[in-house]
């Protein structure tokens, strides 16, 4: 039987954070329904005590959705935490998502403190949070470069104070995905209480690597991913959803399931790229628009003869429109005969020599051929 993994979804949070992308509660709230549909498990809304805005924000998507958690993020403060448990007064389910930085790096030079003292605001940090919910969520922030011993100190005393969910970020996307696993591997194998909580990856893409790294840490356990739509968020990214559904769905053998509905991926991806005015990169996985683009005659004829040659994803499975075939001066005569037949031409294989090698001085000049050049072509013809 396939283990549940649950899909926590920061768009509204960490992705908002992309310099220019910053969305009003109305389009905040929009999104969330989209999420809601799409079968997301948490929905981080936001941070409260950043803005008014935010606050109102976490208020208002709290009361608009039903099924998915919602989560507030706090620092291991208690003005904070007080903030974000007035926001999330509305909640049919609830989360506060507190924590603090794990690594040395952090704890020297950012937060001027010890080891000790950060464990201790940590502890302090989630058992006033469970005073106000059930559900405590800790980061232990930078967790990719943390030394894992200290780090599984933190996750233990963190899991013994309350804490139901453990978020082991990469912070600045600096691991390796053998690294990562090897990582949550350890706490699995070291922290006594890990079977209390939930292990959560929380991975950026700095160097390419956070989907990679969050599938990592679920094959060595952790049961959460925290992601965005299109992969949105600080610097380069966090996690793209698409992608940890889709490589769940594809590879049956990770014995894992997840509860996103996959044909709302690409309707979610283009509400959130446009509320945003974020446009999604072409070639991106998944939801990109060349996702199933044809151009390469030796890949266009093979998809002719059976799609799996070269698609692995049926575009109807992530609600995107069917694969296409882009006719362009690398296109063979498969390809061309195929969209001239599409469009009511129906060639020998002489004329389609003939058209073809007009056809490639044409690509030559226009780049991309589209139908209304191919009826240019086949004018002399008619």
């Amino acid at each position: 039987m396939a283990k549940r993994v649950f899909i926590f979804d920061t768009t509204l949070r960490d992705g908002e954070q992309v310099p220019g992308c910053q969305l009003n509660t109305e389009e905040k709230i929009r999104v969330a329904k989209a999420l809601e549909e799409l079968g997301v498990d948490v929905i981080e809304a936001g941070f409260p005590i950043s803005s008014p805005g935010d606050f109102n924000s976490v208020v208002e998507i709290s009361k608009a959705v039903k099924e998915p958690i919602v989560c507030a993020l706090t620092r291991a403060k208690e003005m904070d935490i007080d903030s974000a448990a007035e926001a999330l007064k509305y909640a049919k389910r609830k989360r506060i998502h507190t924590g603090i930085g794990s690594s040395d790096m952090h704890i020297q030079y950012k937060l001027r403190t010890t080891r000790e003292k950060v464990i201790e605001q940590g502890v302090a940090a989630v058992k006033y949070a469970r005073k106000f919910v059930d559900d405590v969520e800790f980061f232990c922030e930078d967790a990719g470069r943390a030394d894992v011993v200290f780090l599984a100190q933190m996750v233990e005393a963190v899991i013994a104070a309350g804490a139901t969910v453990v978020n082991i970020p990469d912070t600045t996307g600096y691991t390796l995905p053998w690294q990562f696993g090897e990582r949550i591997k350890f706490l699995m194998d070291n922290v006594k209480n890990v079977d209390k909580a939930i292990i959560s990856a929380h991975c950026h893409n700095d160097l390419g690597l956070a989907t990679a790294n969050a599938i990592a840490a679920l094959a060595n356990g952790a049961r959460q991913v925290e992601c965005t739509i299109n992969g949105i968020g600080e610097r380069a990214g966090n996690t793209s959803l698409e992608e940890v559904a889709m490589i769940i769905k594809s590879h049956p053998s990770l014995g894992l399931e997840t509860g996103i509905n996959t044909k709302k991926l690409v309707p979610t991806s283009d509400l959130v790229s446009s509320l945003m005015r974020m446009p999604v990169q072409a070639n991106k996985a998944i939801v990109g628009k060349n996702a199933f683009a044809h151009s390469s005659g030796i890949h266009q004829d093979g998809f002719l003869k059976h799609r799996e040659n070269y698609e692995i994803i049926d575009p109807s499975d992530v609600g995107a429109d069917a694969s296409s075939i882009v006719l362009t001066a690398r296109s063979g005569r498969a390809a061309l005969s195929h969209r001239l037949t599409t469009i009511g031409y129906q060639l020998s294989k002489e004329q389609l020599d003939l058209v073809y090698k007009k056809f490639l001085d044409m690509a030559d000049q226009r780049k991309q051929i589209e139908d209304a050049d191919l009826k240019e072509l086949m004018a002399p013809y008619c």
